[in-house]
């Protein structure tokens, strides 16, 4: 059994940027802003840094407790930050770490734009 602590789902704080995927087709920017989040978690090693974030207990991580994903302490620096730019995470430091975080609102926002399939 995992000890990970599950996040209340939430409505979203601002709408989501697309529509469900399968509602009607994106626009040209619905589609670019859709495809810059996917690219952000399109490398396997941001992809492994968003879900040690957003599995955290807690909900938030620092640095310091997710950093031993294969690559060196710069290169996760530089993840993090791709990661941040397509606003899937947001940070705040405090003393000499930061903790990085991912906003409920973010995860309900992916899961609108995959939206539901009827089984």
């Amino acid at each position: 059994m995992s000890n990970a602590k599950v996040l209340p789902v939430l409505e979203p704080a601002v709408e989501p940027c697309c529509p469900p995927l399968t509602e009607r087709p994106l626009t040209a920017q619905e589609a670019i802003r859709t495809a810059a989040m996917f690219k952000a978690l399109g490398d396997p090693v941001r992809l492994r840094l968003f879900s040690a974030v957003a599995s955290h207990e807690g909900g938030e991580a620092c640095v310091c407790d997710i950093s031993d994903v294969g690559v060196s302490q710069p290169t996760v620096s530089h993840h993090l930050k791709k990661l941040k730019e397509a606003g899937l995470l947001t940070s705040e430091r405090r003393g000499t770490w930061v903790y990085y975080r991912v906003e409920p609102s973010v995860l309900a926002a992916m899961g609108h734009i995959l939206g539901r399939y009827a089984a």
